[in-house]
């Protein structure tokens, strides 16, 4: 079987990782399927939002602005485990795939590089300045307020990335044609 094409969005939330990965569907020559990693987090039983075991939002300040640190427990980091895995399977059946995720550090990228060595993976980061990031996220109306700052400086700490797009002020129909231009999708 041929190697799978396996692009991986990261980013800070509201940054466009959703619409550009929809975008990049409508244009690469080939056919991708799309994982979110939201879809991981809505299996969650509600019992596990805002629990330690799960997911928590802890409300705080950083800077004297809202921000809204995101804290994981067992259950939650098991199911992001076997959400990689579950994409690391789509991909040995042959599927090429773009996925969107909000990786906090190094390690969701270094489990990404080991669990796809066999295919032709590639880390893309959307950047977009903090301003930005917030103006969308209360544009949006469907994201806790805080969530962009707190994930700001946490989201591309040590992760490198084989493409680097500043998605100020791209459209996802934009930024999916540098991908596909960067990659020969």
């Amino acid at each position: 079987m041929s190697r799978s094409q396996v692009i991986v969005l990261n980013g800070v939330g509201s940054v466009g990782k959703s619409s550009t990965a929809r975008a990049l569907q409508e244009i690469a020559a080939r056919p991708f399927l799309h994982v979110a990693m939201d879809t991981f987090l809505e299996m969650l039983p509600p019992s596990m939002m805002g629990h330690p075991d799960g997911l928590l939002f802890e409300p705080g300040l950083e800077n004297g602005h809202p921000s809204i640190a995101i804290r994981t427990g067992l259950v939650l980091d098991r199911a992001m485990q076997g959400m990689r895995h579950a994409i690391a399977a789509m991909a040995e059946q042959g599927n090429h795939l773009v996925i969107d995720e909000v990786m906090l550090g190094r390690g969701e990228a270094l489990a990404y590089r080991e669990l796809l060595s066999g295919h032709d993976l590639r880390i893309v980061g959307l950047f977009a300045p903090l301003e930005v990031l917030e103006r969308r996220e209360r544009e949006r109306g469907d994201r806790e307020l805080g969530l962009a700052r707190w994930q700001f400086e946490r989201v591309h700490r040590d992760v490198i990335y084989d493409l680097e797009i500043d998605a100020t002020a791209t459209t996802p129909a934009a930024n999916a044609q540098k991908i596909c231009e960067a990659f020969g999708l």
